[in-house]
Order: structure tokens, then sequence, then C-alpha cells
């Protein structure tokens, strides 16, 4: 795999699985009563949370694999088949098992009340804004296949540079959360999910198909 050539796919692939449009309503609720600034501090530490996580994991994937004896064919065909359910999930308007539905209200189970602004603005800004309502297991499954087919430092130093621009359009996005939420509406944002939802069912097909050309090379041409 030429990562150094595809850094588009990697943009792609990134985009569709963290999804930053998909934390703006949480985004928006958890910080209704903080003001400007310090809303920019919740962006801005959410953003930098998952370029630290695709870092991580970008740098730790072959290392991660060997630890537990998995072989990159067979964690592709795993990790695509749970991005392709993501997909299915977010195709169908269900809840995304890997970012799941989280309430503040104040009848549900999770209940935010900030008290010292600060600190619930760096809290929330780590999770559940940036894990795993950003980047969650989907996500993190991907940088690894991906980290894992890297042939040199300048593939593994693609998949860093495609996190670091993710992170500045999360960043971009999350401190635009109400106007765009007012641009596009519940409807807006459930269309644009679902349009995710069909990129990323791509995403994951290439994802597998790779997998199965390693594991059966004679088989998968």
């Amino acid at each position: 795999m030429k990562m150094g050539m595809e850094i588009g796919k990697l943009i792609l692939a990134f985009m569709v699985l963290i999804n930053p449009f998909s934390a703006l309503s949480i985004f928006l609720d958890l910080t209704r009563n903080n003001n400007t600034r310090e809303r920019r501090k919740v962006a801005q530490i959410s953003a930098l949370s998952v370029f630290i996580v695709i870092v991580i994991f970008a740098f730790s994937g072959n290392w991660i694999l060997r630890i537990f004896g998995i072989s990159t064919g067979a964690f592709q065909v795993g990790g695509g088949l749970l991005v392709f359910l993501i997909a299915i999930s977010m195709m169908s308007a269900g809840n995304n098992m890997a970012k799941p539905e989280i309430s503040t209200d104040e009848s549900s189970e999770i209940t935010v009340k900030p008290k010292h602004p600060s600190q619930s603005a760096a809290s929330i800004a780590v999770v559940p804004l940036a894990i795993p309502m950003m980047i969650g297991p989907g996500g993190i499954s991907t940088v690894v296949i991906y980290a894992s087919s890297a042939k040199s430092l300048g593939d593994t130093l693609s998949i860093v540079a495609a996190g670091a621009i993710i992170s500045v359009i999360c960043f971009s996005t999350l401190l635009a959360a109400s106007r765009i939420s007012n641009l596009l509406g519940e409807t807006g944002l459930t269309i644009l999910n679902r349009i995710m939802g069909m990129l990323l069912a791509a995403v994951s097909v290439e994802i597998v198909v790779a997998g199965l050309k390693a594991l059966f090379p004679r088989l998968v041409g």
C-alpha cells in the first residue's frame, strides 16, 4: 500500500469515521453554560485529543498486532466488518455502536453539572466528546489497520498528517457548532450523517478486500 500516494484516501476514511458533525449536538448541550472562550477551549482540547489518539495508534499499530499475535490480514477483515456495521447504523439512522448516545438531561443516567467551568471544560473535552463521540473503536481500528500496512516511516507520517488535518477540521467544526446546527437543522445533519455512512461503507469494503488479499493471495487476485 503506497500510503504517501493515498493521503486523500486516509483523510476520507478518518473524516467519515470520526465525523465531527455527529458530536455537534452533544457539544452544544455540554457547553450550554459556558462562554465563548470556554467553548473554544473545549474544542481545542477535543481536537488535540483526537490527534494524540491517532498518533499513538499510528506508531503502535504493528506492535499491538504482534503482541496479540494477530495478522494484518485478519485485523483488516475484522476491522473492516466493524466499520461496515457502523456504516449500516449511520445509514439506517440507528444508534452508532461505536459512538453511543449520550444525554445530559437531569433524568438521564449521565448528568453533567459543571461547578468549575475550567475543570469541567477540560474533562468533557476528552470524554465524552473526543472519546468515544468522535474517535471510537471504529476510528482506532482504522488507524491500526493503516498503521499495520505501513511499509516505511513516510507511510506512518502520512497517517499522522491525515490525523492533523482531521483534527483541524474537528476544531473548526466544533467552533462553528451553533452556526452549522442552525444552517443544517436536524434534517440536514441526518442527511449528512447518512451520506457519511455511504462513504464509510465503501471504505470498509476496501479494507475487507485488502484483508482477504493478505489472507488468501491466490484466491483474491
